[in-house]
């Protein structure tokens, strides 16, 4: 188990770097001066290469996951220990190279499936190390084949604070796409999200 999780890390750490690299290049490209909101839209085709190298990221961490557990459980928790690593080194990377963002605080385009994610960049690295928690419970869980408390409650817990969280990240929509700057990061949805997952958890694997 650790060495999985140590050859696991090591990969998203690198290929975080990869993507911290692609968006070195995009931000020369498209924000010479620095990036900031309003966004700038790209050509369609540029815009499509970026969806497409998204997806594959989602493909290449999906699928050492899945190389790595032995069971549905312990691969979707390899999954999201490797989603929330490659989270969050690509915003250590992107400060080591570029020093941005300047604080936790600072707003980024996050992702743009199904459509553009904006937040602070604290945000993400907080959904981050909440994963990383379910990840090593899962696993752990699964190693030790203690029974998962898997509700209809508890159901409704997770899938309410993913909504939550998810309805936070896409809130700005409608202003990314008239080139606005983004109101408000709906703290309010996204930590009530995080204290559902919270509930969850603790229900799922301690109470």
């Amino acid at each position: 188990m650790k060495k999985k999780f140590l050859l696991l890390g090591l990969l998203a750490i690198a290929f975080a770097y990869i993507e911290a690299g692609v968006v070195v290049y995009l931000r020369e490209l498209y924000y010479p001066e620095g990036f900031s909101f309003p966004l700038k839209l790209m050509p369609l085709r540029i815009f499509l290469v970026e969806l497409g190298r998204e997806l594959s990221t989602l493909v290449v961490l999906f699928t050492a996951g899945i190389i790595s557990g032995k069971n549905l459980g312990e691969r979707l928790a390899y999954f999201l220990y490797g989603f929330a690593l490659w989270d969050i080194f690509y915003y250590f990377w992107l400060k080591i190279i570029l020093n941005w963002p300047e604080s936790l605080l600072t707003w980024d385009i996050l992702f743009l499936i199904p459509v553009a994610w904006t937040g602070p960049v604290l945000a993400p690295i907080i959904v981050s190390l909440t994963l990383l928690l379910f990840a090593f419970a899962m696993v752990y869980f699964s190693e030790k084949k203690f029974p998962v408390k898997m509700s209809r409650l508890n159901w409704l817990l997770l899938i309410s604070a993913t909504l939550l969280v998810f309805l936070s990240f896409i809130w700005n929509f409608p202003s990314i796409i008239k080139e606005e700057i983004p109101k408000k990061f709906l703290w309010e949805f996204f930590l009530f999200g995080e204290l559902l997952s919270i509930v969850a958890f603790l229900r799922i694997f301690i109470f």
